[in-house]
């Protein structure tokens, strides 16, 4: 089988699409697999460490600037020739989209071409490029329920959660805890913005941290995001504190599944990806959603879990030096609540998201072959790697 997994930008796109072609080559190792991403996203370095071969195109969004969106609308239009040439060279029997702006060309040039496309949408609120993307593929998988409302045609949603890498199940605390060096009676909190940091958080965790600084039970680990790294270095060192035993600060998190299940308690965003990852730890959250999301979706993603009670959701404009200090007072002294809340999150978990995904992809396939649907690509399709416009951004920027 040979598949085109698309989708970037931020790592809540990308960590699902590798959750996916992980369990597809687990199931065939003679699986082909290509990724296709923006030239801008995170997904040009991730994708590669993960070990799998990324296929770069021009894409870019539009805003409010008029140069700023001819620009634009010049490197989108180079991305539909760059991904119109690589699905005819590849040949692939499904195209899989999980959102961001290099998704949208590759999954419309499939379906015209009569490849079979699917879609994963994240959050409980879809984004403008599933919502376009969902009315022609075949099947829609929904990581939240909520989100089928924003979608035609039901009788082709899914919900199955949003996948996440296996080691998020298989982690044990005890092991955790020993690789990360984090002594076992250590009230352990895990401080992470998402996958491009959140300054606002990163401003209240100092404080926190400040408050708590003679504390030598409590443990902090905080992703700043690369943005943020130095200047919270700066601050803290600032006010006389630097990195040790009991505080770890690093820039991003490589290995969330070690880290999450070494924790007590999260504090952070509440973007799809670190729902679902806290959710199939069954690890406690208190959740910050990002206040300018798209439609305040990440405020809906986290009110699913605060809901069944294993969440607590602070809104940004509710926060100030004192609302997460005490909130996590509350919750480290009540060993009782706390423990309610870690079962209470795990019910919201699925771990066998990427499995089900799979299941149905390959069923829907079979039958599409079958059906004498495949279409057969012309030699003269697909201009080759040497043939197609592989522009740089000096192109678009004239």
């Amino acid at each position: 089988m040979k598949v085109i997994i698309t989708g970037g930008g931020t790592g809540g796109h990308i960590y699902p699409a590798i959750a996916i072609a992980d369990e597809l080559m687990r199931r065939d190792s003679d699986t082909e697999i290509l990724f296709v991403g923006s030239e801008i996203g995170m997904e040009k370095d991730l994708v590669p460490e993960c070990g799998y071969e990324i296929e770069l195109i021009s894409a870019d969004g539009f805003g409010r600037n008029l140069r700023n969106n001819v620009i634009a609308a010049r490197r989108v239009i180079r991305g539909r020739r760059q991904a119109k040439d690589i699905v005819a060279e590849f040949h692939p029997d499904a195209v899989i989209g999980t959102g961001g702006y290099a998704s949208a060309p590759v999954v419309s040039c499939a379906e015209r071409m009569g490849v079979p496309t699917y879609i994963h949408e994240q959050n409980a609120i879809p984004g403008k490029t599933n919502k376009f993307l969902g009315r022609n593929a075949r099947k829609i998988f929904l990581g939240f329920s909520r989100a089928g409302k924003y979608f035609r045609n039901p009788e082709k949603h899914v919900v199955v959660g949003n996948p996440v890498r296996r080691e998020f199940a298989l982690k044990e605390r005890k092991e955790a805890r020993k690789a990360l060096g984090i002594k076992d009676d250590c009230f352990m909190i895990l401080a992470f913005g998402g996958s491009q940091g959140a300054g606002r958080l990163n401003r209240e965790m100092i404080h926190l941290i400040e408050s708590n600084r003679d504390d030598k039970n409590l443990c902090v680990y905080m992703g700043t995001g690369s943005y943020y790294y130095d200047a919270v270095l700066s601050e803290l060192e600032d006010k006389g504190i630097k990195p040790g035993e009991n505080l770890h600060i690093v820039e991003y998190i490589h290995d969330m599944g070690e880290v999450l299940n070494a924790a007590d308690l999260m504090i952070g965003r509440s973007g799809a990806l670190t729902v679902a990852e806290v959710t199939a730890c069954g690890i406690p959250a208190i959740f910050v959603p990002f206040p300018d999301a798209t439609e305040n979706h990440q405020y809906y993603n986290a009110l699913s879990v605060q809901s069944a009670g294993g969440a607590v959701i602070i809104e940004e404009k509710d926060l100030d030096r004192e609302t997460i200090n005490r909130k996590v007072q509350e919750l480290r002294n009540d060993k009782s609540l706390l423990n309610d809340m870690r079962k209470k999150c795990a019910s919201c978990g699925t771990v066998d998201a990427a499995e089900q995904i799979c299941n149905e992809i390959e069923e829907d396939t079979r039958a599409f072959e079958e059906n004498g649907k495949r279409r057969k690509f012309r030699k003269s399709e697909g201009a080759g790697k040497l043939g197609r416009d592989a522009g740089t951004e000096g192109d678009a920027e004239g």
